[in-house]
């Protein structure tokens, strides 16, 4: 649990991130909890059916934001579910055209940035273009103070993580820390989004916790 002052601190330092990100172009959010985070993605993603996409995260796959979009009678493309290569690009064709394609970010600076790494490219290419509008979920955890800041969270913190998780014989995995390898690497595309270029198309809710890697 976050204490009183720690969560005083991430609120405040949140206002002045969504003022950035507002020049931007970007829409900027707090919610002092993940619950009030899910709560908000459901308000953002609109009544009726929507076509709803995500793309690998810790913060949604320790939450129950999935079921919950599916409780609210939304469309949810469940990416494992499709196995073979025509499953895969039938799949890809429903990601770039869903309504909401949901994800969390790398890093976020304090001026309003996100940093993102990746391995396919799959989550970066759905941020850049495609689905109608973006929602990134991200917890406090995930603020740095620029972009060399951001990558260097990525490499070394976000990274190390990521190929724990999914079994990767890389040297971060084995050391902690990045060691800048090429061989089964999972670092291959890094993008900085620095605006948005449809007002509004990327939607950024802070939380007030620690969330993902």
């Amino acid at each position: 649990m976050t204490d009183r002052n720690k969560k005083i601190f991430y609120e405040n330092q949140a206002a002045g991130i969504i003022k950035k990100l507002k020049l931007r172009k970007m829409e900027g959010y707090y919610a002092d909890t993940m619950e009030d985070a899910m709560k908000k993605v459901l308000e953002l993603i609109g009544s009726g059916t929507k076509s709803v996409a995500y793309g690998g995260s810790m913060t949604i796959d320790n939450s129950d934001l999935k079921q919950k979009i599916k409780d609210a009678g939304h469309d949810l493309i469940i990416r494992e579910n499709y196995k073979s290569d025509d499953e895969v690009k039938e799949l890809k064709a429903k990601m770039v055209n869903a309504d909401t394609f949901l994800m969390s970010t790398n890093a976020i600076t304090l001026d309003g940035e996100l940093i993102n790494i990746d391995g396919r490219g799959n989550r970066v290419s759905f941020l850049i273009y495609g689905p109608d509008q973006v929602i990134v979920i991200a917890g406090m955890n995930k603020v740095v103070k620029d972009v060399d800041s951001g990558i260097d969270r990525t490499r070394n913190m976000a990274s190390p993580a990521n190929t724990v998780r999914l079994n990767c014989d890389t040297p971060c995995a084995k050391a902690g820390r990045c060691g800048d390898c090429l061989e089964n690497t999972i670092c291959c595309e890094i993008v900085i989004t620095r605006a948005s270029i449809v007002p509004g198309r990327i939607k950024v809710i802070l939380v007030g916790e620690e969330l993902g890697y």
